[in-house]
Formats: C-alpha cells, structure tokens, sequence
C-alpha cells in the first residue's frame, strides 16, 4: 500500500521537445500523462460515476472520458425526461466534489424518432435547459436525428478530395507503394471508418462516397474518367465501398 501510494504522491512533471527539457513542476493531483497506470487508475476514479447512472437506472456507454447516457419514453411522458435531468445534477455533484467538471460546451443532446414527436421532446427538453440538437459527433461520426448520415458523409467527401488534391500534385515526386500508403492513409482509412453505420442508406448517399473511391483509383493508376472503373478497381483489389460496408458488418456479425 506504501509503495502504491508513493506513486501517486510527490510526482512532478515537465515537457520534454527533443534535447530541451521545461521546469519540473509538482503535481497536485492525478498522475503524469502517459503514465502505465493512469488508463487504470481513471477508470477507477471513475467509477462511482457508473453507480450513479445505475442508481438512476439510465442506460450508458462510456468511452475514455466521454459518456453517452440512452432514454426510450413517449413523447407524452416526460417522466424519463425528469430523469436525466435529475440524473445530470447528481454526476455534476459529483464531479464538483472529485475535482472535476462537466464540460457544458461537449454536453449534447439528440432526439431520435419522426419530426412531430421530436419536436414535442425537444420543446419540453429546452424548457428544462436541455437543447436538443440536430446533429452531435460521436468517436468522430456525424450523426443526425434523422439518422441519414449525410453530414458525416458530406465531412467524409470534403476531407477525402481535399488530400487526394494534393496527393495528386505530388505523385510525380514518388513511386505508386509511397502513393498507395498515402492513399489508404488519407482516403480509405475515412471510407473505412464506421463505415458499418452505414448499412441500409440510400445508394445515392453511397455514390457520393464511391465518387471519392473512383478518384482515388484513378490518381493511383493514372487512369482517365473516360474509362470504366470497374476493371480499374479490380487491379487494385478494391471492393466497391457498398461492397465494403457489407463487409464490414459481417466481419462484426462473425466476431460476435
């Protein structure tokens, strides 16, 4: 117990930038980052917050320091709704007395269901200080209430083309393997994200994503548009990206 408790006491910390080291500064409370036992010892630190949204008898998931609280109710019955509300003032207590505090700014709200019941929610939510969004970001994912992902789809388009751009203004200064890392670094790694969410979108959402799929393609092989793409995705032993999607949900199908 000595020796655990020496571990936590009397640490210090400090920046170190190749051969430059800042001041050593004592450290009040936690632990140094990148500690081998900080990831344990915050989830233990953490967990009374677990007890708390059981207590509450609330649904979660948590994530590193983000936590997802889940509520099915009518719209007619705001019990559930009192709930979390009941449920939040208890974590902020908490938290105020663990040296913590809830982040307001990141602390969202999302209604899933048709538009007429969502709005009855969401008006009641904003009476008790709860402003219901249209779209939050989770682990990186844009999601909508109306659950059609055309703005994670949309972030994916624009950051895609953005570095194929200037993948494509430098091709010429390197051989097709440092291309081909490029390109699954900067371009099938976002088509490949979660891409398991998905699953059952209309296919003129997918298109938009298999445009970016094609360039990609055709930069790699120099190819022009004027050429069917099919045998060109071939070569490169692509699947197209709906194929991908399928894919990838029967890799999570089988792991189960």
């Amino acid at each position: 117990m000595q020796w655990f408790k020496s571990y936590l006491e009397e640490r210090s910390y400090f920046v170190s930038i190749g051969n430059f080291e800042s001041d050593r500064l004592p450290m009040s409370c936690g632990v140094p980052q990148g500690s081998v036992l900080g990831p344990l010892l915050f989830s233990l630190y953490m967990l009374p917050l677990g007890q708390i949204l059981q207590n509450c008898k609330v649904d979660y998931q948590s994530y590193a320091d983000d936590t997802q609280l889940y509520l099915s109710l009518n719209p007619d019955d705001h019990g559930p709704i009192e709930v979390l509300c009941d449920c939040l003032e208890k974590v902020n207590c908490w938290m105020s007395e663990n040296f913590l505090q809830l982040n307001h700014d990141k602390t969202e709200v999302i209604v899933f269901g048709n538009k007429e019941k969502r709005t009855a929610v969401s008006n009641y939510l904003e009476s008790r200080s709860l402003k219901a969004k249209d779209q939050v970001k989770n682990l990186g994912v844009l999601i909508d209430s109306d659950l059609t992902f055309s703005s994670q789809i949309k972030s994916i388009t624009k950051t895609a083309f953005y570095h194929l751009k200037n993948i494509s203004r430098v091709k010429g200064l390197m051989a097709q393997k440092d291309q081909e890392k490029l390109v699954h670094a900067f371009i099938s790694s976002r088509l490949d994200y979660c891409n398991g969410l998905l699953t059952g979108i209309p296919q003129k959402s997918i298109k938009q994503l298999q445009l970016v799929q094609n360039a990609a393609a055709r930069v790699l092989t120099r190819t022009k548009r004027s050429e069917h793409i099919t045998p060109v995705l071939k070569s490169l032993h692509w699947l197209p990206v709906s194929l991908r999607i399928d894919f990838k949900v029967l890799l999570l199908v089988i792991n189960l």
